[in-house]
């Protein structure tokens, strides 16, 4: 029995030890951790249990009989975060460079059947190089094993992708499917195509960073949600998010409890909107203001800066957020905001996630650029997005909502349960100087000055809505938190479905 259980230590030391000694100091030089010290950091001290640790490849082709690894480049398993059921996979950049392999994609594959089967997240930390090559159609194989699990995953349990390496070719469209995606500065990067077949086929010279860095998906292409400075505030980042979303589409989000009251009274919201029109202020401000202990956490703050998106707390609940920000291009819709704020508002809806939207939109873009790019159709899928979530929706109007925009932005018309105006609110097709240009053509300059001034006494306020019950009630900006509070008090037995589909045709 003493030898058998001596085997079994061994057999254990030679998979924790995965491509040796001088590969772990290598993936040290660079800064990274290794894939069992992610886990160490992720992941409640203990509380790990590993699968597959002595899962072997099964290729004999150019000599791979020869280099057998127990674990084949990853290490799989499921452990608690703030005791928290998740299913985890780190793939070891020590072993064939974290190559995934048949053997290996089934590793995963395995964990992702289990998270769906009990209703627990999944989050992976991925560091690899990509297919392995000796393997050749098997590995690619192997990728559209775990891709199609992301599908039949996407929806049923939250998705977490930690790009901590490096991630190319097939390697990328998983995390891309994956709900978030978390990248590490100056260490991941992700395209599909690297540098030299770049400068190969279009002669353009970049570098990995420049290409597909933490930087440039975060900012850029919009690819990834959030860039840190190394391994661990990745990590300890990953931790916290996790805290804000429910286990499975089964599970109502988590609760934390607070001591902030709920009917929190924050008097200087009353000055937060400037005198003139044309001041921005910063919606950060009011939304630290509403939401439990100050604490939201923003998705993608980098990318497209015209709209927030995150979430908080209200009464301990987990809430979404979307809200315009007039600090960034006055807080208009563009392209890259309603792709931003629709896919979010998406992952809300799909895992009962109430979403509170605070509104200050003067309108979509205009411009040359946006009309050929699409905005037409990008704009249509927020529109969408509100359209079809059936999760309580809370809308306050702090400022300007103007023309199609309005509509767009969790308007009653797309089944808002509870719309807010503050005092300060213009609901209008358009600002007052614009329309006026238009029905009064041709006037004097006088004229003119004089008719906006009309136009601005009538609808440039909240009441005119209110008055067709577009608005449920014109607000008090301090009392917001309170009313958002009982509002979601109010909702929580709220019960909509939608016709009976296959599925929707989101315009995308």
């Amino acid at each position: 029995m003493s030898s058998t259980i001596a085997e079994l230590e061994t057999k254990r030391a030679a998979a924790r030890l995965g491509g040796g000694q001088k590969r772990i100091d290598a993936q040290h030089a660079k800064g990274k951790l290794t894939a069992r010290e992610r886990l160490d950091v992720l992941l409640d001290q203990g509380s790990f249990e590993e699968l597959d640790m002595y899962v072997e490849h099964n290729c004999t082709d150019f000599g791979m009989q020869d280099q057998i690894v127990p674990g084949d480049g990853v290490v799989t398993g499921s452990g608690t975060i703030n005791g928290r059921l998740v299913f985890v996979f780190s793939q070891d950049f020590t072993v064939f460079g974290g190559s995934l392999s048949e053997r290996h994609a089934q590793k995963i594959c395995k964990i992702m059947d289990m998270a769906m089967k009990v209703g627990a997240p999944v989050i992976g930390l991925n560091d690899s190089g990509g297919a392995r090559i000796q393997e050749g159609v098997a590995s690619l194989g192997g990728y559209a094993e775990v891709f199609q699990r992301n599908v039949l995953a996407s929806g049923v349990v939250p998705q977490l992708s930690l790009v901590m390496g490096p991630c190319a070719g097939g390697a990328v469209y998983s995390p891309a499917m994956t709900d978030f995606i978390f990248m590490v500065k100056d260490s991941s990067y992700m395209f599909v195509t690297g540098p030299d077949v770049v400068k190969t086929v279009t002669n353009e010279i970049v570098t990995q960073e420049e290409l597909g860095g933490a930087v440039t998906h975060t900012t850029k292409s919009g690819v990834a949600d959030l860039a840190f400075e190394n391994d661990i505030e990745a990590l300890l980042g990953a931790r916290d998010f996790v805290d804000f979303l429910p286990l499975s589409n089964r599970e109502a989000p988590p609760e934390r409890p607070s001591d902030d009251p709920w009917d929190r009274i924050e008097p200087s919201l009353d000055t937060l909107i400037p005198p003139s029109a044309n001041m921005p202020y910063d919606m950060h401000e009011l939304i630290a203001k509403v939401v439990d202990e100050g604490d939201f956490f923003e998705v993608q703050p980098a990318h497209a800066g015209n709209i927030l998106t995150g979430f908080g707390r209200i009464e301990g609940r987990t809430v979404g957020i979307v809200a315009n920000q007039p600090m960034v291009l006055a807080g208009v819709l563009d392209i890259n905001s309603s792709k931003k704020a629709a896919r979010f508002v998406r992952f809300c809806d799909a895992f009962e996630i109430p979403i509170v939207t605070f509104v200050d939109v003067p309108g979509f873009l205009p411009g040359v650029g946006q009309e050929h790019s699409g905005i037409i159709k990008h704009g249509a899928k927020l529109l969408f997005a509100y359209g079809e979530a059936t999760v309580p929706k809370i809308t306050v109007i702090t400022r300007k909502a103007y023309g199609g925009a309005y509509d767009v932005m969790a308007s009653k018309h797309l089944r808002g349960d509870l719309n807010y105006a503050w005092p300060t609110a213009e609901i209008a097709v358009m600002g007052a100087k614009g329309a006026v240009e238009i029905i009064f053509r041709g006037r004097t300059p006088e004229e003119i000055a004089e008719r906006t001034a009309e136009y601005e006494a009538r609808f440039a306020n909240p009441f005119v809505a209110a008055s067709k019950g577009f608005i449920d009630e014109v607000i008090q900006p301090h009392s917001t938190r309170r009313r958002i509070a009982l509002g979601l008090r109010k909702l929580r037995g709220k019960a909509l479905e939608n016709p009976w589909k296959k599925h929707d045709n989101i315009p995308l």
